[in-house]
């Protein structure tokens, strides 16, 4: 590989690497010689992370940790810092809708509990700053780093049915922008700051929404692939490089951009 592409070598910190797109990513890194720091809330998700991770001599550790709790990130931060000497790069991947974040299709916004609104954009805005300024903190002492978060083609215009998820994400747009200007300015050229906005790829969170029980598509698959050019859903491993390309020094010019990764989706008008 072109050595401005590489990452080998690199610490990097990958929150929700227990999860499908986290873990998709992380064993990419590891691929790629990085050294992955994996957090993960979910103790037994983490664990199966961290073991296919090393199990073909690749270098990772794993920390359970709450991307809502400031105090637990630092903890971590101290422990990554002893371990690796230092944070190269920050993966804002945990996030995602809940189930009581997605109205039904004969709902109304209205009766939306607020809870629900609360959970949902808690997790993705705030789940991406508080790490942000945890880990951001290492990176602007050595004034060298690299975060990249997760938006969304809901931060591009309206997504029927995810108020909430929608919100954060637009929110997680903007906030890409800010610390990116905020690092740049402070910091020097040397910590970027960009985002990822992927289209619809079928996961766990969204199956059930995209398709049927008997395996068709839905009603909502049938209107998202009317406006994907490509006629298809993307395969979670397409991200992978783009994140890469990204935390790599061929992006060496590029900070605040958010990157949409959809087959066309935002692109087109649908005419």
């Amino acid at each position: 590989m072109n050595e401005q592409f590489s990452i080998a070598g690199k610490v990097a910190v990958i929150t929700g690497a227990g999860g499908v797109l986290g873990g998709n990513i992380a064993r990419h890194f590891i691929a790629q010689g990085a050294k992955v720091v994996a957090l993960d809330i979910r103790r037994e998700q983490l664990d199966t992370c961290i073991d296919e991770l090393t199990a073909n001599g690749g270098e990772a550790t794993g920390f359970v940790g709450n991307v809502l709790d400031v105090e637990s990130l630092k903890k971590v931060a101290a422990q990554i810092v002893g371990k690796w000497g230092r944070i190269d790069i920050l993966l804002n991947i945990a996030g995602g809708n809940t189930p009581g974040g997605t109205l039904a299709p004969d709902a109304d916004f209205f009766d939306m509990p607020v809870a629900e609104w609360e959970k949902v954009t808690s997790l993705n805005m705030n789940g991406t700053v508080y790490p942000s300024m945890v880990f951001g903190k290492i990176m602007a002492a050595r004034q060298s780093g690299c975060i990249v978060n997760v938006s969304s083609m809901a931060a591009y215009s309206a997504i029927t049915r995810v108020p909430g998820y929608s919100a954060a994400k637009a929110a997680v747009a903007n906030f890409t922008q800010w610390l990116a200007t905020e690092m740049a300015l402070k910091y020097g050229d040397a910590i970027r700051v960009n985002a990822i906005a992927p289209g619809f790829f079928i996961g766990d969170q969204n199956r059930a929404v995209l398709i049927n029980p008997d395996g068709s598509l839905t009603d909502r698959s049938i209107k998202v692939l009317a406006k994907t050019p490509m006629k298809r859903f993307g395969d979670i491993a397409e991200l992978n490089s783009a994140v890469q390309f990204l935390c790599s020094d061929a992006a060496s010019f590029i900070t605040g951009a958010m990157l949409p990764i959809d087959g066309g989706f935002s692109a087109f008008s649908g005419v």
